[in-house]
């Protein structure tokens, strides 16, 4: 049975977790987690600094060297026990992620079983990691291949998705034999929390996984990337600061995992389902109410359809309900904070006064919470203010094209190379498009493309690496190879 408000938040553990205890933080004062759609405090966490940083990294390494002889199987078991925890308790979780980030209580259901994947599919690749051995190619001896943990790893999560961008991370390192602290973002800790206690709970042993909470992001971290002892860092976020911390990284030589920014294009040709394309729009713009990496940001329309695509767009833009998300009929809640909210309105006074028209919103909404009414612009420019950010609000801009040539090379005008879509008829056409668009992932009549079975990430400044998929954890593998002369000689 689902918890109410009250003792769902007074389950959530409010310390840091280092060794496999619950402690205070040494930083000063303590966080004030917000809900956003009401501007106050939901509750108040533990405060890290650099002490506790690195406490949770020595938790880390001395558990490091134990659970990489952990057998495959059990690290698996482990894994799933926590699959089988979450999905029990998945409403509790969406409602906590709705609390703390603010989306509606049905997407944030949906955000629950996707995180909760990456740990069933973890749990069925631990036991799938693999070498070879066999002849050298001068029959002079044997080749022995095998795969390693990388060791103790550093992951920075994000806000937005605050179950799914740990579990992406989490399910992997444990799968592989790695431990790891873990940093979540001080706007929405409260879902990782409940997640470690969660773990805890299936038998992780204490050291496994470390989590710091910290209102001094930058200063409590330096000190573990620069430490010897770390191996790995994974971290999802800003572009800007995915280069800071590959700057840190260079130091030690750490593998990297950088799951970055995103400026998506999604076009529409002249033959697509224009109600298909209208459809997944709405799924690739508002999915997190546009607050996802993921999100659409350039809409790039064959002019001979565009009309009725924007007409169609905005009246489903306009039929958004916004509210708090746990709220009954919320379809639309709050963008994260004020300092968001203000950032879409500087972008759509930016667009207007470049020449594109508000077809739908345009506007704070009034009362209380950071609410941006969902909004499409039409007839914007090439090279507007607009198309050169990463929006991350619920605004669409529209852009219009003649040729397929004209459409391609305006989506590919990004330094962002994540994830792109395409909606067409033309089987040819489509094919092409997987082939010319200069992004990672491409969603082909389709506007959602996350899958935990499939390899997440981009190319150019999206980043380097992939989340997910066959892929996923070899990004927490070491290759080592033996030379063995022939034992036949």
């Amino acid at each position: 049975m689902a918890l109410s408000e009250k003792d769902l938040l007074a389950s959530v553990p409010t310390g840091l977790y280092i060794g496999g205890k619950w402690v205070e933080g040494h930083g000063e004062g303590r966080i004030a987690v917000e809900d956003p759609a009401t501007g106050k405090t939901l509750v108040e966490i533990a405060n890290a600094n650099e002490q506790d940083a690195l406490a949770a990294l020595t938790a880390a390494d001395e558990t490091q060297a134990a659970w990489a002889r952990v057998s495959p199987r059990e690290r698996g078991e482990i894994l799933r026990r926590t699959f089988e925890l979450v999905r029990e308790r998945a409403e509790d979780f969406a409602t906590l992620i709705s609390l703390e980030m603010g989306k509606p209580l049905a997407e944030a259901r949906g955000e629950v079983v996707y995180g909760n994947e990456f740990l069933r599919w973890f749990s069925e690749e631990a036991v799938r990691i693999s070498g070879r051995y066999g002849s050298n190619p001068e029959g002079t001896g044997r080749m022995l291949i095998t795969q390693r943990p990388v060791g103790p790893a550093f992951a920075i999560t994000p806000w937005n998705f605050p179950l799914a961008m740990a579990t992406r991370k989490i399910g992997p390192a444990i799968a592989a034999g790695c431990t790891m602290v873990v940093k979540p973002a001080e706007l929405t800790p409260l879902t990782t929390l409940l997640l470690v206690k969660t773990l805890e709970e299936a038998g992780l042993p204490a050291g496994v996984i470390n989590v710091i909470t910290t209102s001094t992001s930058a200063a409590t971290s330096a000190p573990v990337i620069a430490d010897p002892r770390l191996r790995k860092i994974t971290f999802t976020g800003s572009t800007a600061v995915g280069v800071k911390l590959l700057e840190q990284s260079a130091k030690n030589v750490l593998r990297t995992s950088m799951e970055l920014g995103g400026n998506a294009p999604f076009l529409v040709f002249e033959d697509a389902d224009i109600d298909a394309a209208v459809n997944g729009a709405m799924l690739a713009k508002m999915r997190n109410i546009g607050q996802a990496c993921t999100a659409a940001n350039r809409f790039i329309i064959h002019d001979s359809i565009a009309d009725e695509f924007a007409q169609k767009f905005a009246a489903k833009m306009d039929a958004l309900q916004l509210g708090r998300g746990v709220a009954e009929g919320t379809t639309c809640g709050p963008v994260i904070n004020e300092k968001a909210r203000a950032n879409m309105q500087r972008l759509v006074s930016a667009t207007t006064a470049e020449g594109g028209e508000i077809v739908a919103g345009g506007e704070a909404a009034a009362g209380d919470g950071y609410f941006f009414k969902p909004t499409v612009l039409d007839h914007v420019k090439p090279g507007s203010t607009i198309l050169k950010e990463e929006i991350f609000g619920p605004i669409a801009p529209i852009v219009r094209f003649k040729t397929e040539e004209e459409a391609v090379r305006l989506a590919n005008d990004t330094e962002y190379g994540l994830v792109s879509y395409a909606f067409t008829q033309d089987l040819k056409r489509g094919l092409r498009l997987a082939e010319t668009l200069d992004t990672g992932m491409t969603g082909l009549n389709s506007g959602l493309v996350s899958n935990a079975a499939a390899p997440f990430g981009g190319v150019k400044q999206s980043g380097l690496g992939r989340e997910g998929g066959l892929e996923g954890i070899n990004e927490y593998l070491e290759t080592k190879y033996v030379m063995i002369p022939d034992p036949l000689a």
